[in-house]
């Protein structure tokens, strides 16, 4: 079982040490989940049981086929591989329908899973300007957005960078995804803020989740540079991040969304006392 070397020595009281870590038991202000994409090495029941054990409350992109496997372990589906994908998505009006077809059946099931959101894309600019795909985004989100409020489940844009990781992408600034979000207006429709990419794209992290805290609906982490361990290696405060999470008042998930270089099991341990505000 790779990684899971580590898991008799994680759990809710685990100390993690350096700068970016505190030594204490959890408080439960902020629910966090894990990526299972980032975890490759470990079966899902592997990687729930582990979550488990660390204190952790959810696992992140799940595709249908795995949605209730999580509550065999006391957890929750936090977020629903969507529909298109990230160079195909909502900027287009040809992508529309099939877009909108995929949505109406993918909602109404991820509703009765239990599972509260699901991710979408803008797609790529491929030379088209940044209002035109907040405008044909907007069109598109308000073809869906009355199915999702119907049942229950929030429909979450997420942000990006086209610097690094995903050349082209078109909502890879916060203010982009803000005006769709707003040029919807439904409360169903919110952003992904992945810390990870928008540091990448942006920087001041703390006080664009205090400014746009009412747009989102979910967080993924990552270290910078590399998107590894969100520890002292890297360029981020993650606790202070998370503090600044907790103090808006949000109430949904954060996903932790590096790639482990270490023991997977060891460093999502570490990431979540980081993280335990």
């Amino acid at each position: 079982m790779a990684g899971m070397a580590g898991l008799a020595a994680i759990g809710p009281k685990t100390e993690a040490r350096g700068p970016n870590t505190v030594s204490k038991f959890p408080s439960g202000r902020i629910k966090q989940s894990v990526s299972r994409w980032c975890y490759g090495k470990l079966s899902l029941e592997e990687l729930c049981a582990a979550s488990k054990k660390i204190g952790l409350s959810a696992i992140d992109l799940l595709d249908e086929k795995d949605w209730t496997t999580p509550k065999q372990f006391g957890l929750a589906c936090a977020m629903a591989n969507g529909f298109g994908s990230i160079p195909k998505g909502f900027n287009r009006p040809d992508n529309h329908d099939k877009l909108v077809a995929d949505a109406e059946r993918m909602m109404p099931l991820a509703a009765a899973a239990g599972v509260p959101n699901i991710v979408c894309f803008s797609g790529n600019r491929a030379g088209m300007s940044d209002g035109e795909g907040i405008t044909n985004c907007i069109a598109g989100f308000k073809r869906i957005t009355a199915t999702a409020e119907r049942v229950g489940v929030t429909l979450c844009l997420e942000l990006l960078n086209s610097k690094v990781d995903h050349h082209d992408y078109q909502a890879d600034h916060t203010a982009w995804g803000v005006e769709v979000v707003k040029g919807v207006n439904s409360p169903r429709l919110k952003l992904l803020y992945d810390i990870y990419h928008m540091q990448i794209m942006e920087g001041d992290v703390v006080h664009t989740i205090r400014e746009n805290a009412q747009h989102i609906a979910h967080y993924h982490t990552g270290g910078v540079p590399g998107r590894n361990e969100i520890d002292e290696t890297q360029e981020l405060n993650y606790r202070r991040v998370a503090q600044a999470i907790a103090d808006s008042g949000f109430t949904g998930f954060l996903a932790h969304e590096f790639v482990p270089k270490r023991d997977a099991i060891t460093s999502l341990g570490q990431a979540f006392t980081i993280c335990d505000v």
